[in-house]
């Protein structure tokens, strides 16, 4: 009986974070929808979320079930531009759900992996794509151009936190990138220092976007009404997705590129369109469905341009000098690139 190699292990494990937080995400922006249409206070909904998976994280590690970094306060100084960043791209996610249906935040989202491709490799200096890779990313490109298109229920507004949020998330991609492979967190210690800064910047945009005024005005009128099963339930399951997409994201940001994360999240939004158009009436006609089929070829097309891409562990050291298994950040290698 042969041994198992331990690249066919990693290229397990590497599958199973990729599977969970596809499964995550495809599932969370419905759920965030139906959060929002019930609980309308987006930055306090956001605040709950960032709120439950710092508590959960902290108390999972004080039982021992899990381990995570200590908070320290030289490192939260070094990781808060990331949990700026992070927060500015949830918060305009969700502002956009607010505003828009789903197909319009699929939209928008299948635009990034090409922007994320580019800005790899103008800021990161990572290799410039090959010309199938770029031929995939237009693809998707092209197959969410012709969905939207099928659709015209776009206002200003629904339109303004839709370019804010591509901004956002785009930089995002990138920047949260080169944090997790240089800062030297593993991952549960990502999410809690993510989530709890982002936790704490949460008040300035309360006061910034004047939401603490409709906080304060439905607890003086009808505040019993937040407490109906239907919205405490879907705040909770947004909760609950919250932690885990927070531990799959990390996990994934570490195990594959920024440009394969993103059109991981893109392609993965197929199973998002098939329960919005169950639950929701607003949905993109069949012509705009089969656009999506041409976005979904162009995330396989791309996944066959990088097969020659393999993952590399490099250890990051410990204080004494000794690799830390917990910390192991995997570069991604293309072949003959060995001097990068």
């Amino acid at each position: 009986m042969s041994a198992i190699r331990p690249e066919s292990t990693k290229q397990l494990a590497t599958s199973s974070v990729v599977v969970g937080y596809a499964l995550c995400s495809s599932l969370l922006a419905v759920i965030n929808k139906f959060a929002i249409t019930k609980f309308n206070y987006p930055g306090l909904l956001t605040a709950l979320q960032y709120l439950t998976s710092a508590l959960g994280v902290w108390v999972l590690g004080k039982l021992g079930f899990l381990y995570h970094d200590a908070f320290k306060l030289e490192t939260a100084k070094k990781f808060l531009p990331a949990a700026f960043v992070f927060y500015l791209a949830i918060f305009t996610n969700t502002n956009l759900l607010r505003h828009a249906n789903v197909d319009t935040f699929i939209v928008f989202r299948s635009l990034t992996p090409l922007l994320v491709a580019i800005a790899d490799t103008l800021f990161r200096k990572q290799p410039i794509p090959s010309k199938l890779t770029f031929m995939s990313l237009f693809i998707i490109l092209g197959g969410a151009v012709g969905y939207v298109a099928t659709d015209s229920a776009f206002t200003l507004t629904a339109y303004s936190w839709a370019l804010a949020y591509l901004v956002t998330i785009v930089s995002e991609m990138v920047y949260i990138k080169h944090i997790v492979s240089s800062i030297g967190l593993n991952t549960w210690g990502l999410v809690l220092y993510n989530n709890l800064l982002s936790l704490l910047i949460s008040p300035v945009f309360w006061v910034l976007t004047g939401e603490y005024r409709e906080v304060f005005a439905a607890v003086g009128s009808s505040g019993g009404d937040w407490f109906r099963i239907d919205a405490f339930s879907a705040v909770a399951l947004s909760c609950v997705f919250g932690v885990l997409i927070s531990f799959f994201g990390f996990a994934a940001r570490k195990a594959i590129s920024a440009t394969a994360f993103t059109v991981t999240g893109v392609v993965n939004k197929f199973l998002t369109v098939v329960i919005n158009v169950m639950i929701w009436d607003k949905h993109a006609t069949p012509f705009g469905l089969l656009c999506l089929l041409f976005t979904l070829c162009g995330g396989v097309l791309y996944q066959q341009s990088v097969t020659g891409a393999r993952v590399e562990p490099v250890a990051k050291p410990k204080d004494n000098g000794e690799p830390d298994a917990e910390n192991v950040i995997l570069i991604e290698r293309k072949e003959g690139d060995e001097d990068k």
